[in-house]
């Protein structure tokens, strides 16, 4: 179920939706009016396989300025979302029987994707800075040792989904060699890479690899609203190519034509620019804010990650306390969460750990939420003895 649907009297930080209050609704109801001037009934045609042509030239501009590089038209297309990318990459570079590494905790619904196509995956380890690569490596040379084929990576390295973490330069740099001397494809998974708060975001594995190993997903979910449903893919012009040709695509089932036209409309005026320095300034608030509460209601003997962008906090439980245990505890006085071991592909990992989304609930609703769950830590320490 993505549709949130609100439980009475519960702050539910496990969504990581945007908050409603700032989407641009009345931005967009102007772009799709002038939209509709402009382009007449060509916009309710099917469009091109690869994408709006209008689009993808804002794409390559946007990414010239918040990159390291910038992908040319070739290298663009455009999906209905960053699910639909991973999914499409699943689909058409990948053979039954492959095998996808996912370092874990990941997006537990890209872990759902991937386990709908006729492959295996597998763990790897992962620390505060990113993917461990020595894990990486030694996982690599076994399954390959079995007579398996690692073929993709799956991987989040900016505002990491779900502990927010930034993957370092120095590792960035490290991963895209590995990947490169191993023909190993990367995924990369860049849904939250305009939500920077604290200065600009690092640069994309796509743009620091050099030898078409890495094909990133993006998203305009989180920069300008969900509902569009519309994301798209930076490859190589030979594996865009192979995207945009695939039976899905070709047959019309790519992105909206209509919402694309529509997108590339308010993003030429400026809206988009300016909405994502909305939503960098709210988020941010709502960010210190949940951090705050965090520091006032929770012992020391917790820990959370301080993250620099994106939606997420990832707390550290104190000892003894699981989240499956916490859960009803903290609903019950009125808040709620998504446990940590949901982000595993073994579900009895991180029996103490959960995700905290900040970007949906206002910073007076965060700190409420905090209070509950702090207050909810202490009975069930109170009942432990």
């Amino acid at each position: 179920m993505t549709q949130y649907e609100a439980t009475p009297g519960v702050i539910d930080l496990a969504w990581g939706h945007p908050d409603p209050n700032l989407l641009p609704v009345r931005e967009l109801r102007a772009a799709a009016q002038r939209a509709m001037d402009r382009h007449g009934s060509d916009i309710l045609e099917y469009g091109s396989t690869a994408g709006s042509p209008p689009l993808i030239d804002f794409i390559c501009q946007r990414l010239s300025e918040t990159d390291a590089r910038a992908p040319s038209s070739a290298q663009v297309v455009i999906t209905s979302g960053a699910s639909q990318g991973l999914d499409l990459a699943a689909t058409l570079l990948l053979s039954a029987g492959d095998t996808v590494l996912v370092d874990v905790p990941t997006y537990h619904l890209a872990i759902s994707i991937l386990a709908d196509h006729p492959v295996r995956l597998e763990a790897v380890a992962s620390d505060a800075d990113g993917i461990v690569l020595d894990d990486l490596a030694e996982t690599v040379a076994r399954l390959r040792h079995a007579g398996e084929r690692p073929r993709l990576l799956y991987t989040i390295p900016t505002f990491h989904n779900p502990t927010g973490r930034k993957v370092s330069l120095e590792r960035r740099n490290a991963l895209v060699a590995f990947a490169a001397q191993e023909s190993l494809l990367i995924a990369e998974d860049d849904t939250y890479r305009e939500l920077s708060y604290d200065g600009p975001p690092p640069p994309s594995l796509w743009a620091l690899d050099g030898a078409g190993s890495v094909v990133r997903i993006g998203s305009f979910a989180k920069s300008v609203a969900p509902g569009l449903r519309l994301g798209y893919v930076t490859a190589s012009a030979e594996i865009a190519t192979r995207l945009a040709t695939g039976g899905l695509l070709d047959s019309g089932g790519g992105m909206n034509h209509f919402a694309a036209t529509v997108l590339a409309e308010y993003a030429g005026s400026g809206d988009y620019a300016r909405q994502v320095e909305h939503f960098r300034a709210a988020y941010r608030a709502q960010r210190d804010r949940l951090l705050a509460g965090l520091s006032a209601h929770l012992p020391d003997t917790a820990s959370w990650s301080r993250p620099e962008g994106g939606y997420f906090v990832w707390v550290e439980l104190p000892p003894g306390i699981t989240a499956d245990a916490l859960l009803p505890v903290a609903a019950a006085r009125g808040m709620a969460f998504l446990p940590g071991h949901r982000f595993f592909l073994d579900d009895r990992a991180a029996p103490g750990a959960l995700r905290l989304a900040f970007s949906m609930h206002p910073a007076e609703a965060l700190q409420e939420a905090t209070a509950h769950l702090g207050a909810a830590v202490d009975q069930l320490r109170a009942e432990a003895g």
